[in-house]
């Protein structure tokens, strides 16, 4: 019972792990560092520098070029970013190598007991209120990067 409860959680989190990455430029690498944002290399990013960035970004998922995002367009930017953020996370969990992650490397991508972390109170159950606190705090460390077109 445990492991299809972790199972389940595990799915929930890398659903919507997926789902928040498709407009969000912030994992794998693909977050901008502050040098490329900071344009003029002087330390600081001004607001300027920050339009002129999400601007360019914005350019590079117009494909056709007429200053306007398609469904299409942005399907396939986020289909570019899916495809980085999985290869990153079969790079950095990986462990034989293989190119494929297998259920054993998947759970261990968690350093520590994905469910004892979910179980809050201890009790060896995970309440409604303790999925949905986990699932806030999933999205929490998925919102805020500066790498989204939609900041």
């Amino acid at each position: 019972m445990k492991k299809i409860i972790y199972i389940a959680g595990l799915s929930a989190a890398i659903a919507m792990g997926a789902a928040s990455y498709t407009l969000a430029d912030n994992h794998g690498g693909m977050r901008p560092n502050f040098s490329e944002i900071d344009a003029d290399g002087d330390g600081k990013i001004t607001q300027s520098e920050m339009q002129a960035h999400h601007a360019a970004r914005f350019s590079e998922a117009d494909a056709d070029g007429n200053g306007t995002l398609s469904s299409d367009e942005m399907i396939a930017r986020a289909m570019e970013h899916m495809s980085k953020r999985v290869a990153h996370m079969i790079k950095r969990n990986d462990a034989d190598g293989d190119g494929e992650l297998s259920m054993d490397e998947m759970q261990n991508r968690h350093k520590g007991d994905m469910f004892s972390q979910m179980d809050t109170d201890g009790d060896g159950a995970v309440s409604a209120e303790e999925f949905k606190a986990m699932r806030g705090m999933h999205g929490k460390r998925h919102k805020g990067g500066m790498g989204g077109m939609g900041d």
